[in-house]
């Protein structure tokens, strides 16, 4: 890659922000101090960071970091999950709501299991539910799951499981039989509909966390196939305005820099999908300084592409000269074997958001492991690129995931779609989240009562211009 190193670069605090916390950069306020240059200042910016002289973090006067005032770097499970619940006060306050409804009730939950999650599954043990979670081998923390199953949650998820062994997992939490389910990819709904049909007939409901996992629900819907009510949580706007476009964008295109251990500062850079995740990323690859094309097969949001600025061209045109690919469309086969073939020797290719086998490459394909996170992919036809993270989602693989306050925000809509499901009355399909509890789900995030949100005031269609 043709960027600077990380040291070297003006990007280096945000990269050390972002690696010591877990928080996001974006909405964030940061005191900066004499000395941090006007680059740092302008990507601090451009990564949504906002200057104020009373902030609790501040960038330092050599500009090479940013540090609380207080400690945030635990080194201990237990201190990584406090911590972790210190920065999600719309999670708490979502679950203390539900305490006298979930109480005895039996939730499933099958996502990313690092502190962030525990904290989700902590606090609905907390309020009285029985808990079971279940994670793929990638998507595992060790010692959170060794800590969540210390405290009596049931854990179903190893880091070293094989992919039959991540089958048994998932299917041990169907086998707990759980009421109410909250999915990531809806891998498990989709499993429990295959082979536990006892346990869908028990289902109150589920909730679905990402895009990866709506689109196949909606078409299972559309078949007739889907047996229960699901709730699109990612589709609420408190989930998508703020997971996609900024925890997502960011956090993926920082893991990037981390592993490439290069800004981008002076790449060519070809987004492959420009929804919000896109969008996200997109935008904070263009404020590193790379040149990006994006590509998306929707003819409406290749032209909101163009009207942000981005060149834009099919797939196989646009890689042909690119330094760096990044499929953003959470759909199975973006990057398959012709569009691997079509990149330049060496070029880098990267997963923001993911789906299974999102990059397939052709048959006869060779793997080698050249450094932590990072693959040679040999192709048949004698070239070779390198893949991060094994193909799967960079910023969870190589680096910590979405940031804490972002994932407040799923994890209050996530909430939300279980008080929703045990209001009952939904018929089996896909459900949007109501429009008052997504609003209330921002509120608690900011620190306010969200029973208290005012509804907008009902239009007066009678009347008009002509009447003033």
């Amino acid at each position: 890659m043709p960027g600077r190193r990380i040291e070297e670069s003006p990007v280096a605090p945000l990269v050390a922000f972002s690696r010591a916390t877990n928080l996001g950069i974006a909405g964030r306020a940061f005191r900066v101090l004499d000395g941090a240059s006007e680059e740092t200042r302008r990507l601090l910016a451009g990564f949504g960071g906002r200057e104020a002289e009373d902030a609790q973090f501040s960038l330092d006067q050599h500009g090479i970091g940013m540090w609380a005032a207080y400690d945030l770097f635990p080194a201990t499970v237990t201190g990584r999950l406090e911590t972790a619940r210190g920065w999600m006060p719309a999670t708490v306050a979502a679950a203390a709501a539900l305490e006298d409804r979930v109480a005895g009730l039996r939730i499933g939950i099958s996502m990313v299991l690092e502190p962030k999650t525990a904290v989700l599954a902590l606090l609905l043990a907390e309020a009285g539910a029985e808990v079971s979670v279940f994670a793929f081998a990638a998507e595992t923390d060790d010692a959170v799951a060794a800590e969540l199953a210390a405290r009596g949650i049931r854990v179903h998820a190893s880091a070293s499981a094989t992919p039959d062994e991540e089958r048994a997992h998932a299917l041990a939490l169907l086998d707990d039989r759980p009421q109410l389910l909250v999915d990531d990819g809806a891998h498990v709904i989709r499993l429990a509909h295959a082979v536990r049909p006892e346990v869908v007939a028990g289902l109150l409901g589920a909730s679905e966390e990402t895009t990866s996992g709506v689109v196949p629900l909606r078409a299972m819907a559309a078949d007739g196939a889907l047996a229960v009510p699901v709730i699109a949580a990612n589709d609420a706007v408190t989930k998508t305005w703020f997971d996609n476009r900024h925890g997502t964008g960011e956090t993926c295109v920082l893991a990037i820099v981390r592993t490439l251990d290069d800004d981008l500062s002076a790449s060519r850079a070809v987004v492959v999908g420009y929804g919000p995740v896109g969008e996200g990323v997109a935008e904070r690859l263009r404020v590193l300084g790379a040149r990006v094309t994006v590509v998306d097969l929707d003819p409406r949001r290749e032209l909101a592409a163009r009207f942000a600025g981005y060149a834009t061209a099919p797939v196989l045109e646009a890689v042909a000269d690119a330094d760096l690919v990044v499929s953003a469309t959470g759909a199975p086969r973006t990057i398959d074997a012709a569009v691997l073939a079509a990149c330049p020797e060496d070029a880098v290719v990267a997963v923001a958001g993911g789906a299974p086998e999102e990059v397939l490459p052709a048959a006869g394909t060779t793997r080698e492991r050249i450094a932590p996170h990072v693959e040679r992919l040999r192709l048949p036809g004698g070239r070779s690129v390198r893949l991060l993270a094994g193909g799967d989602c960079v910023n969870i693989v190589a680096a910590e995931g979405n940031p804490i306050d972002v994932m407040d925000l799923s994890f209050a809509v996530q909430l939300a779609a279980i008080g929703a499901l045990l209001d009952g009355g939904l018929e089996r399909g896909v459900h949007v989240l109501p429009d008052a509890e997504d609003r209330r789900a921002a509120a608690l995030a900011l620190g306010r009562d969200g029973g208290s949100v005012p509804s907008p005031p009902a239009a007066d269609w009678r009347r008009t211009r002509f009447d003033l």
